[in-house]
């Protein structure tokens, strides 16, 4: 059996245990055990990647026969998925290691758990087991969140804290209404019963798949549902934000994959259940961010509000529904996953080059160290952020815009993503030219650059010239990911298919 599937689980769960228990350790040696986990989520993630091109690897926890049994299934957007969340976190734990985990107690047990909840989250191939994993990554995120304490993270994190338990709540209730319908848990097997439900029982299962959409919104932070996020994302440390940037691409995950796979276009009277919704909130979401952008105060809320315009592009790519449009959406996602927290980790550096008077409040300073260097670095995530030409950004907008083709959806989205880039460009360059043109003649008392720490944001940072310079092999991987999103069949028969190794069959 291949049982590379569990490792992206089972090695931050064991690592985040051992490291519990060695609380009292030296600090070096937990930064030493922590770094070298969260690495070897890259080259496991490039090899499950590559098998997952080859076909879906579905692996059966404890033998048990789908659907009654726990299954991981490693197709090819979870492989995907695990790709960008371990890139990302290695750049944030080398940047974690330079002093910001010594600001509270088991930082690195914390950051394992909440790696162990979104790489759970992208291979369960069970309803309840997705649920699980959201409450495993949000748990840790609550403790991230609270790392160094101070009274403004302690009101957002209270913020965060009381909206997700109420957004917890309305999963188990959805999850609920699913399995009392269907009689499964199982995504695969849920999909085939969904589409063969008795008419009396479509209206309450049509619910149920709407309430999820309200859990997974409130996950990715749509409109309505984002207010949570600005204050929660800028009042955290430089590197919590970093690895938060992931968290909104976890509840776009879930409404690809459940509205996909569940409600798409084979469920019978649930087919394209959310479609009407999607749109109209994706292009409202693109709007409310890009002004929240515009209005922000610290170069961290600016940041938060572009993380929200991000979600409103990736959906619009979502509602439009077809091939191109989901490449165009991956293709994207990747670019502002990374983008996003290399943004994330820049801020922190500048906040430290500014001094703690100053920190990334949107307001002129004093002349600060290695100006040059790091606004150079500034600009260039700022030009990608926006969408500008030679980067990702670019790319990944003038796809979907060609994938809406030229209707009416293509009619609102051009303004939308245009407009929206427009503001974002204003807000940006507002931002710079604050940071780094505008002084303020009071002397700083601030931290030398870290050179380690430009280092880690630079890993994040370089994946947008990466994307573009590797565009074809990876959008040849994108589009055969779009292509598998739309056709659900083979991902249930492969999974509904799984015979239990005792017979003399592998998985």
């Amino acid at each position: 059996m291949n049982h590379l599937p569990v490792l992206p689980v089972l090695i931050p769960m064991f690592v985040g245990a051992l490291l519990l228990l060695m609380a009292r350790s030296s600090m070096t040696l937990k930064r030493s055990l922590s770094l070298l986990a969260t690495l070897v989520q890259v080259p496991l993630a490039l090899v499950l990647m590559s098998q997952a091109d080859a076909g879906t690897i579905v692996y059966a926890l404890g033998n048990w026969e789908p659907p009654f049994g726990i299954v991981l299934v490693v197709d090819r957007l979870a492989a995907l998925m695990l790709g960008i969340a371990a890139v990302l976190a290695s750049g944030v734990i080398i940047y974690a290691a330079r002093g910001d985990d010594g600001l509270g107690r088991n930082f690195h047990a914390i950051f394992q758990f909440q790696l162990m909840g979104i790489t759970g989250a992208f291979l369960t191939g069970d309803l309840f087991n997705l649920f699980v994993f959201f409450e495993i990554l949000l748990i840790a995120s609550y403790a991230l969140l609270l790392h160094g304490a101070g009274s403004a993270r302690v009101r957002a994190g209270l913020h965060y804290v009381v909206l997700n338990l109420f957004g917890s709540a309305l999963f188990l209730i959805a999850a609920g209404t699913l399995y009392g319908i269907t009689g499964t848990l199982n995504m695969a097997d849920m999909a085939l019963r969904v589409a063969t439900l008795d008419p009396a029982d479509a209206p309450v299962a049509g619910a149920a798949g709407m309430l999820l959409l309200i859990v997974f919104g409130l996950k990715s932070a749509i409109f309505p549902l984002y207010f949570w996020l600005p204050k929660a994302y800028a009042a955290a440390t430089a590197p919590v934000a970093a690895l938060f940037a992931i968290m909104t691409k976890v509840g776009l995950y879930s409404i690809l994959r459940v509205y996909t796979l569940i409600f798409g276009a084979e469920a019978g009277e649930l087919a394209n259940l959310a479609s009407a919704w999607i749109w109209p909130v994706a292009l409202v979401t693109i709007a409310l961010g890009a002004i929240g952008a515009l209005a922000a105060a610290s170069l961290n809320g600016l940041i938060s509000y572009l993380i929200v315009v991000s979600v409103g592009t990736l959906l619009a790519g979502i509602a439009l529904g077809t091939q191109e449009a989901l490449t165009a959406s991956l293709y994207y996602l990747i670019h502002t996953t990374w983008v996003s927290g290399a943004l994330f980790l820049l801020a922190g550096i500048i906040s430290r080059l500014r001094g703690p008077r100053f920190g990334s409040r949107l307001i002129p300073g004093p002349q600060m160290e290695h100006a040059k260097l790091v606004s150079a670095l500034f600009f260039i995530a700022a030009i990608s952020v926006i969408g500008m030409p030679p980067f990702s950004g670019f790319l990944g907008k003038a796809m979907l815009l060609a994938a809406a083709g030229t209707g009416l959806k293509a009619a609102l989205l051009y303004p939308a993503l245009l407009v929206g880039s427009l503001v974002v460009l204003v807000a940006m360059s507002r931002a710079g030219t604050t940071l780094f043109w505008r002084h303020d003649a009071a002397p700083a008392i601030a931290e030398p650059l870290d050179r380690l720490r430009l280092v880690a944001a630079l890993l994040l940072l370089v994946g947008s010239p990466g994307l573009v310079l590797f565009a074809n092999p990876v959008l040849t991987y994108l589009d055969a990911t779009a292509a598998q999103l739309l056709a659900p069949a083979t991902y249930i028969e492969q999974v509904m298919s799984v015979v239990p190794v005792a017979s003399g069959v592998q998985p």
